[in-house]
């Protein structure tokens, strides 16, 4: 039986071997999305207005939530709810799929010469398509009402790529997982539910009473929303040293991630 290499050294050649394949599959499974719909591409657009829309009115109108209790804004309200639904998206549509990733390819698990591997990369490359679209639609909205944007936007690429590696780690073990117990995709659809709400994505870390916000902390999306805001709305540096601390922890993810996919997926023939 083929054995598989576990080394992060594996995981970044693979990556970089297959770089044609998966842009391929990356492209073919975004328009695949939007195919035979009358509007297309254009609902990538429309789809995230949509929802900013309802969270707004709800969370701004309904519940009077304010990021800063010196602005009664709207704009502002919605552009910040915009930035940490965003990176959230990202991270729900990624880790909601991920279970079924392998189970829905049997045929890919047949063919020895397929890099299994790229499949949650592809789903990343996918959702980050995506976030891309929305990030134009929150620049658009910033244009419109507050003109250029602070420069400390050029830091965006920093904050994100490391919670892409981290997003990466878990799909990779999700999608193992997967394949040996059909209830991990049940219950990571609750997960990402219940994660929604305790991510500060519709209300400040702030709004929590200081001794709970520590707790808020150990979640770890909840940095990489705070400091995309500081970067694209209020016009902040990110930290440094927390983004560190936060690029060698998620690319230890990825490995693990990585290397637990790869010991596990000999017996996914066997399975499937």
């Amino acid at each position: 039986m083929r054995s598989f290499s576990i080394s992060p050294i594996e995981m970044c050649s693979s990556l970089w071997r297959n770089r044609e394949l998966i842009t391929a599959s990356a492209k073919r499974e975004v328009l695949g999305r939007y195919r035979g719909s009358i509007m297309g591409l254009l609902w990538s657009f429309l789809n995230p207005l949509f929802l900013l829309a309802v969270y707004t009115f709800v969370f701004s109108l309904v519940f009077k939530a304010r990021w800063n209790v010196e602005s009664d804004s709207k704009v502002e309200f919605a552009l910040v709810l915009f930035a940490g639904l965003i990176v959230f998206n990202l991270f729900g549509e990624v880790i909601n799929r991920a279970p079924m990733l392998v189970i829905s390819n049997p045929n890919y698990v047949k063919k020895v010469v397929f890099p299994l591997e790229i499949l949650p990369v592809v789903t990343l490359l996918s959702a980050l398509f995506q976030g891309l679209i929305s990030l134009g639609v929150w620049l658009l909205g910033y244009l419109l009402f507050f003109g250029l944007p602070h420069f400390t936007i050029l830091y965006l690429p920093l904050v994100i790529l490391p919670f892409l590696l981290f997003v990466m780690g878990l799909s990779w073990t999700l999608a193992s997982l997967g394949v040996f117990l059909r209830d991990v995709s049940q219950f990571i659809g609750t997960v990402v539910m219940v994660l929604m709400f305790m991510t500060p994505v519709f209300y400040p870390v702030t709004a929590l009473p200081e001794e709970f916000r520590q707790w808020l902390y150990l979640n770890p999306i909840t940095p990489v929303i705070e400091q995309a805001r500081d970067v694209l709305y209020w016009g902040k540096h990110p930290d440094f040293s927390l983004l560190g601390i936060y690029t060698l922890a998620s690319a230890t993810v990825a490995w693990l991630g990585f290397a637990w996919f790869q010991k596990t997926r000999k017996g996914f023939a066997d399975v499937l």
